[in-house]
């Protein structure tokens, strides 16, 4: 209660050395602070650093450009199933990059210390172990795994090697989701008991309707080594380039998606997981011959645990969102007010209930006889007398990143790190692994038309 008390008295004036501008007040008779949030996450070192990207596709360019930003960081490899990638990576990075098909040959190379995995989501398990195995630290991209039986293996296999892993969700280094915990912590909006998050898109991109290049064809493209373990199909450049669409391939807007909002919320209270989860899925729009969902919603049952009361997670992706808005969102709500998050900012909004029901408008004291109205105002005022009556909303405070600023690159700094210092890894294989089983468990729930039954201590199925 004291933190609560604290923080709100806080935010009852100006906070010194954080706000920007002066208060704004919102047409809800409320008013807003503006508060810049700063990323605390630095650079420890800059010993030098040689990484392999594995996957050279939209994702592998976004993390590896990223990379590079790090002090220290050099790429001396590109490993990738089309020639087109090869050849682009030598025309962006240099001509000197080793380039190949084999992703084996890469983690051969003595010179590379860690590997940025950006492969199709059935890819991320083998090469993560191989590559461990191989001495090398690992960056891998969300879902850690494409299948729940997969998870326990590269779990076992991290603490074995004890190499660094880190799974490739930016929402575990963001400073807004760092701000939103201590908020959460303080009490400010009391006890949480609900999450809703959300993320929708609009348009053929966000429902990963990728472009095709032109000389796509078996001569350019190693297919029989891109379907790996899955079943063998014939040549299809649209399951190579848009592989999220097939099931086969990846895990659909629960393993791309759900899996970066679960990423937050546990971030933010430190949950281990849900112990049930119910989901359902259609493709609704999207019948371009793909077999993965564009709408999806589930219900995840939070148990109470030493860092968090029970509570409940409604998760939505909808890839044909007509409104046109899109967007993402993790929407905290507690007993006396909402941590309202977008991707890198938030808003704050709390209320002070008071004492006094009152008896005016939607209440049974209309219903009363005129004799049992004048009763009951004479007991009221005894006991209310002019106490205010319902709930006051508090000042609105809104957090934003300061100009610039980048969570993916702090995701990166944070990998880094720990490779030079042994700095702590949030989001390491235990940390995937329970965010990437519950976002699967959406399509089991579908495809089962019942509950999922989740264990998030020891990270197994049950029943």
């Amino acid at each position: 209660m004291n933190n609560r008390r604290n923080f709100l008295k806080k935010l009852g004036g100006t906070a010194a050395g954080i706000a920007i501008g002066g208060n704004v007040e919102a047409s809800s008779g409320t008013f807003i602070e503006k508060i810049v949030l700063n990323s605390q996450i630095k650079v420890s070192a800059n010993d030098k650093i040689r990484i392999g990207l594995i996957g050279s596709g939209i994702i592998g360019h976004y993390d590896t450009d990223t990379a590079l930003k790090v002090a220290g960081v050099e790429l001396v490899a590109v490993c990738d199933l089309y020639d087109g990638r090869l050849e682009r990576a030598k025309e962006k990075w240099g001509k000197q990059i080793f380039t190949t098909r084999d992703y084996r040959e890469l983690l051969a190379k003595k010179d590379i210390d860690a590997v940025l995995i950006c492969t199709p989501d059935h890819w991320h398990q083998k090469i993560s172990i191989d590559a461990m195995n191989a001495g090398k630290h690992v960056y891998c991209e969300k879902p850690m795994v494409q299948k729940i039986s997969e998870g326990m293996a590269l779990v076992n296999t991290q603490k074995a090697t004890g190499k660094v892993f880190q799974v490739g969700s930016q929402r575990a280094s963001s400073v807004a989701i760092f701000e939103a915990k201590k908020i959460l912590d303080s009490g400010a909006i009391g006890e949480l008991t609900y999450v809703d998050a959300f993320c929708d898109r609009s348009d053929a991109r966000g429902a990963w309707n990728y472009s095709i290049p032109l000389d796509a064809s078996p001569a350019t493209i190693d297919f029989d080594k891109f379907l790996g373990h899955a079943p063998k199909v014939p040549f299809s450049a649209e399951r190579f380039f848009r592989w999220r669409n097939f099931k086969d391939y990846g895990t659909g807007a629960a393993g791309d998606l759900i899996v970066h909002l679960l990423t937050g919320i546990h971030t933010i209270t430190e949950s281990k997981g849900p112990n049930r989860i119910f989901s359902l899925a259609e493709l609704n729009f999207w019948k371009d011959g793909r077999d993965a969902y564009d709408l999806i919603n589930a219900v995840m049952d939070y148990p109470k645990a030493q860092t968090h009361p029970a509570f409940q997670v409604i998760t939505r992706v909808n890839l044909a969102d007509g409104s046109g808005k899109g967007g993402f969102g993790i929407k905290l709500i507690g007993t006396v007010g909402v941590i309202d998050i977008g991707w890198n900012e938030f808003t704050v909004k709390t209320l002070t209930r008071h004492s006094a029901p009152g008896y005016d408008g939607y209440d049974s004291f209309d219903s009363f006889s005129a004799k049992q109205k004048e009763e009951f105002k004479k007991w009221y005022e005894a006991k209310y007398g002019d106490a205010e009556v319902g709930y006051t909303m508090n000042k609105e405070t809104s957090f934003a990143p300061a100009e610039g600023y980048d969570d993916r690159l702090d995701h990166m700094i944070v990998f880094f790190n720990a490779i030079r210092t042994g700095s702590k890894i949030i989001e390491d294989a235990s940390f995937g692994l329970r965010a990437a089983a519950p976002s699967i468990a959406c399509n089991l729930s579908t495809e089962r038309k019942a509950p999922v039954l989740w264990d998030p201590e020891k990270m197994v199925l049950k029943g």
